[in-house]
Order: C-alpha cells, then structure tokens, then sequence
C-alpha cells in the first residue's frame, strides 16, 4: 500500500512541529519543572511564569487574528466551546440589557444558517427553548449566504447573527464582512465561526467588523482541547462558565497554558505561509475535482472553478452514487487513505449531510457524500495514491 495517505485535514491536523516545540518545556514531569508548570493565577514566581506565558500566547494570537487588543482573546477549551459561550452569553447579555432598560417583555431573535456547524445550531436549540425566536436562512445551491435574505430576515429585536467564515463540509467561504456590517447597520451583533478559515486565508477580525468569533487549534497543527473565542471590546456577554473568575471573567477555570502555546505557535506558523500554501492547495483541489468529475455516477457537491477563491483551498466534496459514505471510505482506509464523509462530528449519524440537504441535494444523492480535503503535509503524490485507490474501491458498483 505504500505510506498511509491522510486526507482529512478539515476534521483535524495533525500536530505540527511549532506547536510541539513551543508545548515541549510544559511536558517535563516532576516538581523541579514547577516554573512551566505552575497555576497562571498563582502569585509565586512560577505562577508569574505561567501567566506571561499565557500573555504571551494571547498576544501572538491577537496579532495574527487582526484583534486591537489582547483581553479579545478568551482561552477555551475548543470552537464548540466558543460557538455555545457567544451564542448563548451574547444573546443572554442583551436580552437582559433591553429588559434593564424597560422592555420587560423582550424577545431576543437570532439570525443562522441551515448550513453552519453542528456547535451553532445545537446553541441555537438551546435558546429556542429558552424563548429566544430563531430564523434559519437557507444557502442559495452554491452554499451561499445571501446578503438580501439576511436583509431580509432582520428584525427590531434581533441582537444577533451568526454565520461562519467557511463551510466546513464544502468550502464555501461566505462573505462575512458584507453581512456583518448589514447586521450592524440594524442594530445587531455579528459573530463568526471561523474555525475552517484560519490559517486558509488572511483573517483580520477588526477589518471584519464582526462582534465575535470561534476558533480552534487542532485544525491548523495544534492540540486538541484548546480553541479561542474573539469578543470585540465592550460585546455584551455572560459567561458560560463560572466559577473562578479567570479570562477576565468570561471563561472561568485554570487556563491550560501548555495548550495555549502551542495554539499560538500553530497559529503563527499557518498564518505566515498560508498565502503559499493556499495557492498550492488551490491547484491540488481544482485537479482533484477535475479528475473525480471523469467517473460515471460522481457528482460534485458544488461547482468549483478552476482557481476559484469564492471556496475555501483545501476542501473537495463529492456524491458518489451507488454507495453510502461510510462503505467508501472504509474501502478507502483499507487502502491506506483516510478521508470523511463531511464533519467528523457526524461521523456516526445514520442521516445524509444537513449541509447537503440545505443545497437541495436529495438524500439518495447525499448519503454518498465524500470530503477530501487537503493541508500543509499533503503532496501530489497524496492525490495519485487517493485517486488509485478511488478507482479500486469503485469497483463492483
């Protein structure tokens, strides 16, 4: 089979050599190695360590993000973290800033899209069922959200919209800063799930102008369990966790500094060469979809063109006919290449792709989904062996 061929870069990445690095001093065992390891709220001097540190970290990320200031950056646990804690603290914080204000009554009414991540519309659920209203635009075919339908979905009492950067089963790559300034123009809050974008493109929140974003580590070479929420400057929000006060008391519990660095370093290291590396990406994903489009009975999700920016660089998302998703790519892994069906944290669900449902593609069609998608390791040779072993595990259809 030659090398294992690993091409779901869009579910997790690998953890990169700047991030391990940069993580190094915090594994050592033992209590001499109390500097790295000590409590970033403690006072002695290990503790001061851990907090500069820490500082440390949020600084690079505020730089590389295009924050103003490093106290927008709030530590979590992960972007599913993130998108609950600004969907619920958000539209909590200005429920209760209209009620203070005497409108006793007040409904708060938020803004999604039927395509976004799992994180948001399990959060949008949640509220529901506290009494918020929601309204769910639905893409145009292409995956699109379109400006004229959040125009028109904007109410008097609608405090916020949310709607991700890039999707992370297709690619496209919505066009946020247009839709936050039409939510802000009418008075609401904008956040962004920005997970798939980081490290594909340039992200610089405050040109944005959104209110609030989520992202993760472990999709560009980070660790696992590390994320971060962007909160703009006087946002209003109630935390989601409470308890010790930590984050400036909007993410209470002891920050996880090891992760942090390692988040940062990550960080760092895509930003600087994602340019180059979106542009190499971009052709290995235009001739896979070229290539996949040859066979009978496989159908791109989208249509892509050749050096098209209006999708991200690293995904490709086909239907196959004639199978389910989870028999390919069991076949596939048989073969040594490791691809997805769409988001991984749908890996077990027994439905077709909400995603591909919301583009209108049948449910016969979708149950054959097929996500490749492509990173910072993946070579042309990748491409070879996956398409190989694509044409092997087609057969018998």
């Amino acid at each position: 089979m030659g090398r294992a061929v690993y091409l779901d870069w869009a579910a997790t990445a690998p953890l990169c050599e700047e991030a391990a690095r940069a993580m190094e001093p915090y594994m050592v065992p033992g209590p001499n190695n109390f500097p790295a390891g000590s409590n970033a709220n403690s006072l002695h001097s290990g503790g001061r360590a851990a907090f500069d540190a820490l500082e440390k970290a949020r600084y690079s990320l505020m730089r590389d993000l295009g924050a103003k200031r490093p106290d927008e950056i709030v530590f979590t646990s992960g972007a599913t973290e993130a998108d609950n804690a600004a969907l619920v603290g958000i539209v909590s914080a200005c429920a209760e800033k209209k009620r203070r204000a005497g409108a006793k009554n007040f409904v708060p009414h938020l803004i999604t899209s039927s395509i976004e991540h799992d994180a948001v519309l399990a959060a949008t659920r949640v509220l529901e069922r506290t009494g918020c209203e929601v309204t769910v635009l639905d893409p145009d075919r292409q995956g699109f959200v379109e400006v004229r339908a959040l125009e028109a979905a904007l109410k008097e009492n609608t405090v916020l919209v949310s709607i991700h950067m890039v999707n992370n089963e297709i690619g496209s790559v919505q066009p946020v800063a247009e839709l936050a300034a039409i939510a802000r123009d009418a008075g609401a809050l904008f956040h962004t799930d920005a997970v798939q974008a980081l490290g594909k493109m340039r992200i610089d929140l405050d040109a944005l102008g959104v209110d609030a974003a989520s992202f993760s580590a472990h999709k560009i070479g980070g660790p696992k369990g590390s994320g971060a929420l962007y909160l703009r400057t006087n946002t209003p929000f109630d935390p989601l966790v409470v308890g010790g006060g930590q984050e400036s008391g909007r993410r209470s519990g002891t920050q996880n500094v090891c992760a942090a660095a390692g988040f940062a370093a990550a960080c760092a290291a895509s930003c600087a060469m994602q340019e180059l590396e979106a542009e190499r990406l971009r052709a290995l994903r235009d001739d896979l979809y070229e290539r996949l489009a040859e066979f009978p009975r496989v159908y791109p999700s989208v249509e892509v063109e050749r050096g098209s920016r209006d999708f991200a660089p690293h995904v490709v998302n086909v239907c196959v006919e004639g199978f389910e998703s989870e028999t390919l790519i069991l076949r596939l892994d048989m073969r040594g290449i490791a691809v997805s069906g769409g988001s991984a944290c749908s890996s077990y669900s027994l439905d077709p792709s909400h995603v591909l449902k919301a583009l209108g593609i049948s449910d016969d069609r979708a149950f054959g989904s097929l996500r490749v998608s492509l990173g910072r390791y993946t070579e042309p040779e990748d491409v070879e062996s996956f398409m190989a072993a694509f044409e092997e595990s087609l057969k018998g259809i």
